[in-house]
């Protein structure tokens, strides 16, 4: 058996045992201090509310009449109505049930019911807000802990590279009903794809090859270098010649592909948001330089919905046994970005409780793997 082959097994069944504890130990656990994908801003029209559940907590979005965006929560402090069923009176939203109101920034402003005498602060009845931010047609949300930190934002939402101020050109959302970490984890996976997205538009040949990629950390996350593609799908063909892609990883879940070729540039980007601990928000965005997207809308959404539900089928199919909670055991270099999403996850937690700064755990290195 040899020297060798021991010290192979104990190092496979250390790098299984880590995953397997990471996985359990911080499942369901939702991250804080951070900024989370909200929804497009599109879908927020001036004078007009929009609830959500994000993080188990409902969430009252709105637009006051300077066009300007917030978030309070979607419960009234008084009785625990929705907000959401009242009114959004010019810049107040009414509660339905005796008529509160409360500013965007979730102040009491009115009490209805008050008679002259009663000589009552209304300002110190008040609705959790939540610090939001707007660009390139992304609204952002963020969730603060109170941990040591103060509620406001340290560090400034997601941006998508090379694209400025720009909007996205298509967009999609599903629900993956499953945990967060899951899904996660489910779409950064490398090792999948010849597997489950097999499709003549994407990857109709199923022979394997070695992919050698080196990875860097970056900001609350990791980054694939850029490099050239030796075998491109019909998709990657359709942008231009030589294309050359980047992919990057930051926390909570935010996913960037850069694909760039001599003609254009394109990103995709991804951003997972849980919505409680069984169900998971996934929203994929393109941003690109290429003059005809428009014309292939149509068939790029229904496309991308394909492909993505075939990682949802993937976590359906995984939930049905996560509940009998098995060891998990994964490998070496295919499940590396597994290992460290929880790793950082875990620095990220400690970062916040100790109140010291955030020490990516992520070494540049080179991983290996066949897909």
């Amino acid at each position: 058996m040899g020297i060798p082959y021991l010290f192979h097994v104990a190092f496979f069944l250390d790098i299984s045992l880590a995953y397997s504890i990471l996985m359990n130990s911080n499942q369901n656990s939702f991250l804080r201090d951070t900024w989370y994908y909200a929804l497009p801003s599109q879908q927020l029209r001036a004078g007009k509310t929009l609830t959500k559940v994000l993080l188990n907590e409902p969430i009252l979005f709105g637009r006051d009449r300077q066009g300007k965006a917030f978030a309070i929560q979607d419960i009234c402090p008084h009785r625990a109505v929705p907000l959401s069923e009242g009114r959004f009176a010019g810049d107040e939203i009414e509660c339905c049930y005796h008529g509160w109101r409360f500013d965007t920034s979730g102040r009491c402003t009115e009490i209805p019911c008050l008679v002259p005498e009663q000589n009552i602060d209304i300002s110190r009845f008040r609705v959790k807000s939540y610090p939001v931010s707007e660009s390139q047609g992304n609204i952002w949300i963020y969730f603060y802990s109170g941990i040591n930190r103060p509620e406001i934002p340290q560090f400034p939402a997601p941006k998508v590279p090379l694209f400025g101020t720009e909007t996205y050109q298509a967009h999609t959302t599903m629900i993956f009903p499953c945990e967060f970490d899951q899904a996660v984890v489910g779409l950064m996976d490398p090792a999948h794809v010849p597997f489950v997205h097999r499709a003549w538009w994407w990857r109709a040949d199923p022979t394997l090859a070695e992919e050698v990629k080196v990875f860097d950390p970056s900001e609350y996350g990791f980054t694939m270098r850029r490099h050239k593609l030796e075998q491109t799908t019909l998709v990657y063909q359709l942008a231009g010649d030589d294309p050359e892609v980047e992919i990057s990883f930051r926390l909570p879940g935010v996913r960037v592909e850069q694909v760039i070729t001599k003609q254009h540039k394109i990103c995709n980007l991804t951003a997972i948001t849980p919505i409680s601990e069984d169900a998971t928000e996934v929203t994929t965005l393109f941003y690109t330089t290429l003059p005809w997207l428009r014309f292939v809308k149509p068939i790029l959404i229904p496309l991308t919905r394909t492909f993505l539900n075939q990682d949802r089928q993937m976590v359906i199919k995984q939930k049905t046994r996560l509940g009998y909670d098995p060891q998990m055991m994964l490998i070496k270099d295919a499940d590396t970005q597994a290992r460290w999403y929880f790793q950082l996850k875990k620095e990220f937690e400690l970062s916040i409780a100790e109140n010291r700064p955030f020490v990516n755990p992520v070494q540049s290195q080179t991983l290996r793997w066949r897909s």
